[in-house]
């Protein structure tokens, strides 16, 4: 379902167009979600539906080290997580981190 003014309900994954997950180094991974529209953006930013005790729990990991920056020209959110493993080393399941972002999308509007 699209989100819109009427509908505040659903997943993360129906307000947002598009999403870019990228290795940022050996040690970090970054998470690139990008809004259709500055009321959707304002929406979600203002409701603080990203935050980084939910992006914690998401991953396992430790809010302190969840960072999250709010890039209105873009329209865009930027969440950055450390990695559990280095990048490219043994175990390491995603070298590239590009499909990290899934859990993201689960977050409740």
């Amino acid at each position: 379902m699209p989100y819109g003014a009427a509908e505040k309900t659903g997943t993360l994954m129906d307000a947002v167009v598009s999403v870019r997950s990228k290795n940022a180094g050996p040690y970090s991974l970054t998470f690139d979600l990008f809004f259709p529209n500055e009321e959707v953006f304002n929406d979600v930013t203002e409701r603080n539906v990203l935050t980084k005790e939910g992006v914690a729990a998401l991953y396992s990991i430790d809010a302190k080290d969840v960072k999250i920056f709010n890039f209105r020209p873009a329209l865009a959110i930027k969440v950055s997580i450390p990695r559990l493993l280095p990048g490219g080393s043994p175990g390491d399941t995603d070298v590239a981190g590009g499909q990290q972002f899934v859990p993201l999308l689960s977050i409740p509007l």
